[in-house]
């Protein structure tokens, strides 16, 4: 370990596994950054684009996307590493609205075909979009619970949500999950539960 708190053995291994995304074509370049009690760390891995010759640099640019998933994740980490949050901890006593959760049977089931939920949804589940509620891959109304996301004003799409956090979490709560907790990934705004 470092004065400064950064191990060269997990740098080393933090690197090996980022490589190996480029490595793998899972991305052709990426950089990353950690920090800790005042020591720096950035690496940069691979190139700006697939097939190019331009190297991935401390200062490259990026665009990204809904910015308050990462920002969000870093947030709750620290209050893991703290030990003020567990990941496998239910989030039930800090978001009620999560809590006692009801299954759709499948997709198409009528919001009233349910089952109750295996476990709670833990920070984890939120953190890995696997809450067992996201975006539904089909055509708008495809199935009943898209109707029911898009009626609640939460449904995925282009405009951000004009409720406050408070009701947001209402609105959520007042749908079934589509698959338990855990049970698969879907894209959302899981990690944003959290910030709510």
């Amino acid at each position: 370990m470092s004065a400064g708190g950064l191990s060269k053995t997990r740098l080393g291994r933090m690197h090996d596994v980022m490589a190996g995304h480029v490595e793998r074509g899972a991305v052709p370049g990426l950089v990353t950054l950690v920090s800790r009690r005042g020591e720096v760390h950035v690496d940069a891995i691979g190139m700006k684009a697939a097939g190019g010759s331009d190297p991935m640099r401390r200062d490259t640019l990026f665009r990204i996307a809904s910015v308050t998933k990462p920002v969000t994740a870093a947030a709750a980490m620290i209050l893991v590493e703290e030990c003020k949050r567990r990941l496998d901890e239910p989030v039930d006593r800090l978001l009620p609205e999560l809590a006692n959760r009801k299954v759709l049977r499948r997709l198409d089931s009528p919001l009233d075909d349910t089952v109750p939920a295996k476990r709670p949804i833990t920070l984890r589940d939120l953190l890995t979009f696997r809450l067992g509620l996201g975006a539904v891959m089909a055509p708008p109304d495809t199935y009943p619970v898209q109707k029911a996301m898009a009626e609640a004003g939460v449904a995925p799409g282009p405009n951000l949500p004009s409720h406050g956090p408070d009701e947001m979490m209402k609105r959520f709560g007042s749908l079934p999950l589509l698959h338990q907790p855990g049970e698969k990934w879907m894209y959302h705004s899981g990690s944003t539960y959290w910030a709510c």
